[in-house]
């Protein structure tokens, strides 16, 4: 990533182009891990679909900033920029353009079909795997067409040349013909006030001591669709690429990221999930637009997110008690005090190496969110009898904790069927520093100490490096993850061990500032991983950033530390 006088600007291979609150997005990122040679109109609507191919008649390299998407060449230029969430404005001067249809053809007709709108002379795409039209207005220039009205595999498209503009809406079944009295450069000068106005509200702060705020503000802006289908708020996907859903604890970042300038977007994506809330008071596993997927469940850090938050509305308590009760009732076997995930997917860390001996486990990390989660509701109950019970059941469970999954050295998971125990070198086992002082202090010391043996270079790798289960691009047995650092950081700062906390995040600022926002990282040598354009860790370098500025502001910071040093 490189920043200019203009803004950020970034690489289409890694954060597509769009706008807050648009449900498509412009990238040569068509499915998972699969990148085509030309830049694709993508919808997000009912999953992920490649829509449109825009090809330059010429050659040209690509240009990418926020409010600006450019294909530049000898022969001239394109531009493209967000007239609203559901438009764009496409110009060509001197440089021609193809715009073909992407969609796979299913059968001769359910394919895309092109055809020439009778009423306001607009071309028209409609696309099966959307239930979406997409219509192609000419504002200026003589396109030519290929395939309209044909069905098949025939090609469909038009062709643009030598000086031209037009706008491509996304709609359902009708609107008005197109107008606009705004020109092209109305049109971005618009679109740069609304990210700048966005990135003003949640990174006020920002220095050239975090020089990937702007981008990290970037992703979420961009990320952010307005509500439609099950996302009932205004929601942060993931990623407009491939993971293009909300799940019930990636959100929890995202509002904290969000809290400080936009505490009304915050409080939406906090409450999203638990809009779907089951009748037993389990969270879903995801969230997008049109499927709801409870087959799992994510961790309870939702009691810990409110610490982060401003002050919870009355109808926060009834949700959060919810949720806990269906930890404290269905995941709790007769006459255990601690709960249990029912699989690796339950604690967030699929494959982690906790879960390798049994998958029906209880973990010390699951007991450790809870505690908090009951301290927060004590601190929310409605009367003093209530919060009396919470803080009674939060001491009993981490009471439990220490009694039964600490052996004296380290936190061990059980197995709830066969009663057996285990440690591992997961990062996950250590999760219980996020208890900070709750804790007793030789059990802090000892969990920092193995905290620090999963620092490299770049930060914390989820798997001890040195381990035979240790894999580079292993998902959670190696690389370094967001929501983990952002945990820990939090709860070293908490047990004391501020310089610690320091360490952990100035390298996961420095991998963001070098790799990007990648779902998460390769331990050793810093490479994103994955999907490359991933909220929670802009969300998490924000965290982190904004933290760091205002430590550095009181004079917390009074120089590098040695990540920063090299």
């Amino acid at each position: 990533m490189t920043a200019a006088a203009s803004g950020p600007v970034f690489s289409l291979r890694d954060i597509p182009f769009s706008y807050r609150g648009s449900w498509f997005g412009f990238s040569p990122v068509v499915a998972e891990k699969i990148y085509a040679e030309d830049v694709h109109l993508v919808s997000h609507q009912t999953g992920m679909h490649p829509i449109l191919k825009l090809i330059p008649t010429a050659g040209a390299a690509i240009t990418a900033t926020p409010y600006q998407l450019t294909w530049a060449g000898e022969h001239g230029r394109i531009d493209l920029a967000y007239e609203n969430a559901d438009t764009v404005r496409v110009r060509g001067d001197g440089l021609g353009l193809r715009l073909l249809a992407a969609d796979p053809v299913l059968t001769p007709f359910s394919g895309p079909y092109l055809y020439q709108d009778p009423v306001d002379g607009s071309f028209v795409f409609t696309v099966y795997q959307t239930g979406r039209r997409y219509r192609i207005t000419i504002l200026a220039g003589r396109p030519g067409h290929l395939g309209a009205q044909a069905l098949g595999n025939a090609e469909r498209g038009l062709v643009l040349d030598a000086e031209w503009e037009i706008a491509i809406e996304e709609y359902e079944t009708a609107r008005a013909p197109y107008t606009s009295a705004d020109t092209f450069e109305q049109v971005v000068k618009a679109a740069r006030a609304d990210f700048d106005a966005f990135v003003a509200a949640v990174a006020p702060w920002r220095s050239e001591r975090t020089p990937a705020a702007e981008l990290a503000a970037y992703v979420l802006w961009s990320a952010t669709v307005r509500p439609a289908g099950f996302v009932t708020r205004p929601a942060v996907l993931m990623s407009k690429h491939w993971m293009d859903k909300v799940w019930s604890w990636d959100h929890c970042f995202n509002a904290i990221a969000l809290a400080g300038g936009l505490p009304d977007l915050a409080w939406d994506q906090f409450h999203l999930p638990f809009g779907h809330q089951d009748p037993a008071g389990a969270l879903p596993d995801s969230v997008t637009h049109s499927e709801v997927l409870y087959n799992f469940v994510k961790p309870p850090i939702h009691g810990w997110s409110l610490r982060h938050l401003p002050p919870a509305d009355p109808g926060v308590y009834p949700l959060l008690e919810r949720w806990t009760a269906f930890w404290l009732e269905a995941r709790r076997a007769p006459g255990r005090e601690l709960p249990h995930y029912q699989h690796g997917n339950d604690s967030g860390w699929d494959n982690a190496t906790t879960f390798d001996p049994e998958r029906v486990v209880e973990t010390a990390d699951l007991a450790a969110f809870l505690v908090l989660q009951l301290r927060r509701l004590a601190r929310l109950a409605p009367d003093p009898d209530t919060s009396a019970r919470w803080s009674a059941q939060a001491d009993r469970m981490r009471d439990a904790l220490l009694a039964e999954l600490w052996d004296g050295e380290r936190f061990v998971a059980r197995g709830v069927l066969s009663g057996r125990t285990w440690s591992s070198s997961s990062l996950l086992d250590l999760m219980p520093i996020v208890l900070g002082e709750e804790l007793p202090q030789p059990i802090r010391a000892a969990l920092a100490a193995r905290i620090r043996r999963h620092l490299t270079a770049f930060g914390l790798a989820t798997e001890l490096p040195d381990s035979p289960h240790y894999l580079d691009d292993g998902y959670w047995r190696g690389p370094v993850w967001a929501p983990s650092t952002v945990l820990i950081e939090d709860g070293l700062r908490r047990a004391g061990y501020a310089d610690l906390a320091d360490e952990i995040s100035a390298r996961f600022r420095m991998l963001c500032e070098k790799s990007g926002f990648a779902e998460n990282f390769d331990a050793r040598t810093g490479e994103g991983l994955r999907d490359r354009a991933y909220t929670w860790t802009a969300s998490a370098y924000l965290i982190l950033a904004a933290a760091h500025e205002r430590r550095a502001a009181s004079g917390a910071v009074t120089g590098p530390t040695a990540a920063t040093s090299g």
